[in-house]
């Protein structure tokens, strides 16, 4: 996953960011009705957030470091 991250664009990493925080909601709505199949899914789901999240933050620390440099 941190490979297919990598080579997103900033725009797929923001819509797969807001795909996968909707599944992590729709996954914890199921998690109170006590319908989630397999709870692993949510810690997955919040991994996956995680993974791009930091790809998100370290291209914006790359483009202020390239910034200050010019």
């Amino acid at each position: 996953m941190s490979e297919e991250v990598r080579k997103m664009t900033d725009e797929e990493i923001h819509v797969e960011l807001d795909r996968i925080r909707r599944h992590l909601y729709d996954l914890k709505s199921q998690a109170v009705t006590e319908k989630l199949e397999d709870p692993t899914q949510l810690g997955k789901a919040r991994r996956d957030v995680a993974r791009l999240l930091t790809e998100k933050r370290s291209r914006e620390l790359a483009a202020e470091k390239a910034e200050t440099n010019s």
